[in-house]
């Protein structure tokens, strides 16, 4: 095992310390937090070895740019972006060896996706809250890297023996999310909720709906048609998942992301697909959505099938660094 740092000389909007969210908080009063793109964060790890679970890089806009002081295995994923090692053209969404002294930068397309994820094999030394390292400004523990940060990383990771600008060394089964242009299209699976406002399945159906500036890490802001209940009976105030469309009194419908309050008094009239969280967690202000209601059978396949895309990548990973001599020790398919 050795320590390596990776010296960040840009960070772009936010960057920050992510991993996969905490576990067992939410009867305490705190959200799970965690990657708005799950599957990004967790591809990442798997492309280098680490648990799903691992911590990792989170940033929003910009460029984010670091040296290493000593070779590192590292993946980008997330939003489809520019990454280059010392200035030439480097691979997203494939493990990739940086030298050392060797500065990366990686620029996302905004226009096609708001957040990348940096993973580096081994454990990053970042500070925790309830077991994770995941962000959470409303309880102060921000996690922000910033120009000048220097991350540190216990990796066994000693390198494949291979230059910089040759071939790829591997060509793995990595299941890459698509970031069309034009509007994305949402699966959602309807709620009782839905029963208290007359037409707002058809309506929400047929509708095209915009981000908006006003939505954070709590949830994103859609302008487009609503319609409320017609009676003012009130809602007593209930729990609530993760990627619920909440229609509040505004003229609004919201999407509450991975840091939304535990419960509200609101109409919820669906729940965002599990297998479409991630796409939601790269929508950024003007991106339009469409939504689209499936039963929750089809739910549940879809997520099934995302799920055997995820172990027959870890399954790949693992044989492929074994080939090469390297036995990633947190690499695990689970």
């Amino acid at each position: 095992m050795r320590t390596v740092a990776l010296d960040f000389t840009r960070t772009g909007w936010l960057t920050t310390f992510q991993d996969l969210g905490r576990s067992g908080t939410e009867q305490r009063g705190v959200p799970t937090g965690g990657a708005a793109d799950q599957h990004s964060a967790v591809v990442a790890n798997l492309l280098v070895g680490n648990r799903r679970d691992a911590t990792l890089i989170e940033s929003l806009g910009g460029e984010l740019a670091f040296v290493p002081d000593a070779d590192v295995l590292i993946a980008v994923t997330g939003a489809p972006a520019e990454v280059t090692v010392a200035g030439s053209p480097s691979d997203s969404w494939s493990p990739l060896v940086v030298p050392a002294g060797h500065e990366v930068r990686v620029r996302g397309d905004m226009s096609r996706g708001t957040r990348t994820y940096l993973a580096v094999n081994g454990t990053a030394d970042a500070e925790t809250l309830l077991g994770s390292a995941a962000p959470d400004p409303r309880m102060g523990f921000g996690q922000a890297l910033v120009r000048g940060s220097r991350v540190l990383v216990r990796t066994e990771f000693r390198g494949f023996g291979r230059r910089l600008f040759e071939a790829p060394l591997f060509r793995l089964p990595v299941p890459v999310p698509r970031f069309d242009h034009g509007a994305w299209v949402v699966d959602v699976v309807a709620t009782h909720g839905m029963r208290s406002i007359a037409g707002i399945r058809e309506l929400i159906e047929e509708s095209v709906y915009v981000v908006t500036p006003r939505s954070d890490h709590v949830g994103l802001r859609l302008a487009g048609p609503v319609r409320h209940p017609e009676t003012d009976t009130e809602i007593v105030s209930h729990g609530v998942p993760v990627g619920a469309l909440q229609i509040p009194h505004a003229d609004e419908l919201i999407v509450l992301g991975r840091y939304r309050s535990l419960t509200a008094g609101y109409p919820i009239v669906g729940v965002a697909s599990r297998a479409s969280l991630p796409l939601l967690g790269q929508a950024g202000p003007g991106r339009e959505l469409r939504f689209r209601w499936i039963d929750r059978e089809a739910s549940v396949r879809r997520q099934a099938r995302v799920e055997t895309g995820l172990r027959t990548l870890g399954r790949a990973t693992a044989e492929a660094f074994g080939a090469v001599g390297f036995a990633a020790p947190l690499l695990h398919t689970n």
